[in-house]
């Protein structure tokens, strides 16, 4: 009987053993940080649609068969993954953006099983994998802002690349828990460039501070090497006011008499000093009556007199300057007189001759008549205007012959100058010195040759007798008068 208790016994223990290691290595539990993904029957879970496949635990334990199931764990601890991604901004400026993204598998089923069909045989590369859907989608982002906006408000980045990757992570049954932008890189300088115009201003205002606060110090041991001074001065001066008053009292004492003596000597030299300014005005009131007032009055009478010299001299030239220009004007005017009636006989000629060969037949020795008669007529007319013309000029040189000469000049002055330049006729080659200069000095030296028209001018009125007439028939412009000639007329 203790035998079969013995064996009963043992069985009993080894079939304990037996479902102890059976329970063992039937039941499975998920750590707090895992989740069981139980593969190999159909299994429908809370959340999921049916016949997955496969079934999750979290938690808690389950049995599961052996070499009918299969258990593989999926980590749910947190992962992170550095970003490095070079980006261009809305600029077009490049930048290297330093971060870091810390995610895990969310602790809902619908995330363990998204997580588990994409990374349960690839976990080790879930940090790539998020590595790159955060590079792309934060390039994205970047390209649509300014280096200012992201260096002001990084907050905006993260959030927009955070909300840019949501949908694709929860995809992947991933949630993110932090993403940080560590750093923002400017290969360019560009973000360099914006913050010097404010550190040129802080570092300004700092050397304006410190330069008020030496000033304030400086100032205030100033004012301390002031006041110490001014009690110096102070002291000093009231020490050589006292000593001045002990000086000033013994000289006094010392010095009575001799003051005395000098106080009436002063007295003396006062009084005689007056006497000799009193002296010495009266002397000079005398030099005045005496001297200066006749001298004043003797030269007011010599200046006044030279003045109306003076008014009287100018007063005759302007006359006579006056006489001479209103003899050139009316000389002028006759001469502008005889040439118009010169003109309209010259037209009555013309009249005449158009009027003859319009004629034909017998009205041709009318018209030749007619022809004589006007001829004779306009050399009568000619003539007895010569005449008048030369008296003219005669009683004009009697009166004023430098301006007849000048007169006679400025009408002829055109041939005077022709005849100045002719001595230039024959040069083919010029050299001129002295710029301007010299073609002013070469031009005054050709006219100057040209005003020997001015001698011949006086050898004619020379050669006038006193009566005003030509002599051996020349006449005031130097050409030989034509002898008067009678014109046959045809009856």
């Amino acid at each position: 009987m203790p035998m079969v208790v013995g064996v009963v016994a043992g069985v009993a223990v080894a079939a304990i053993a037996v479902v102890i290691g059976l329970f063992k290595l039937m039941w499975r539990v998920a750590e707090p940080n895992e989740a069981l993904i139980i593969s190999g029957s159909n299994h429908k879970t809370e959340g999921l649609e049916a016949g997955m496949g496969f079934r999750i635990v979290t938690g808690r334990g389950t049995l599961v068969l052996p070499g009918v199931q299969a258990v593989r764990k999926l980590s749910l601890d947190l992962n992170e993954t550095e970003l490095h991604v070079d980006c261009v901004t809305h600029q077009g400026i490049p930048l290297k953006v330093r971060g870091v993204v810390i995610f895990k598998v969310g602790d809902d089923f619908v995330s363990i099983a998204n997580a588990g069909r994409r990374f349960l045989d690839q976990q080790k590369l879930m940090s790539e994998r998020v590595h790159n859907v955060f590079a792309g989608h934060l390039r994205s982002i970047v390209g649509g802002l300014t280096v200012e906006d992201m260096i002001r408000d990084r907050e905006k980045l993260t959030g927009q690349t955070r909300a840019a990757c949501g949908t694709e992570m929860e995809k992947l049954g991933l949630i993110v828990d932090s993403l940080q932008i560590h750093e923002i890189e400017d290969p360019t300088g560009y973000i360099q460039n914006l913050a010097m115009p404010h550190a040129a201003a802080v570092q300004r205002d700092a050397r304006i501070a410190q330069a008020e606060a030496n000033r304030l110090a400086t100032e205030a041991e100033q004012q301390s090497f002031a006041r110490m001074a001014e009690a110096t001065r102070d002291s000093e001066i009231l020490q050589a006011g006292y000593q001045a008053e002990r000086d000033k009292a013994a000289a006094k004492a010392r010095q009575a008499g001799p003051l005395a003596d000098a106080g009436a000597r002063q007295e003396v030299v006062v009084q005689e000093t007056r006497v000799a300014e009193l002296e010495a005005h009266r002397r000079e009131q005398q030099l005045q009556a005496d001297v200066r007032k006749p001298a004043d009055a003797q030269a007011y009478e010599k200046r006044t007199l030279a003045e109306a010299e003076r008014d009287a001299r100018i007063s005759g030239a302007e006359a006579k300057a006056r006489e001479t220009e209103l003899a050139a004007a009316a000389e002028a005017t006759r001469v502008k007189t005889a040439a118009s009636a010169e003109a309209e006989a010259t037209k009555a000629r013309g009249t005449a001759m158009a009027a003859s060969t319009r004629a034909t037949g017998e009205a041709e020795a009318a018209a030749a008549q007619a022809k004589g008669l006007a001829e004779a007529e306009a050399a009568k007319a000619k003539g007895l205007a010569e005449a008048e013309a030369i008296k003219a000029r005669a009683a004009a040189l009697a009166e004023n012959q430098e301006a007849v000469v000048a007169q006679q000049l400025a009408e002829n002055w055109p041939e005077i100058v022709k005849a100045g330049a002719s001595a230039f006729g024959n040069v083919d080659n010029m050299v001129v010195l002295n710029g301007a200069d010299g073609m002013a000095d070469m031009f005054a030296k050709a006219l100057t040759m040209g005003g020997t028209g001015l001698g011949l001018a006086r050898q004619l009125l020379a050669s006038m007798n006193q009566n005003g007439q030509p002599v051996n028939g020349t006449s005031l412009n130097g050409v030989a008068s034509p002898p008067s000639q009678k014109v046959p007329v045809q009856e």
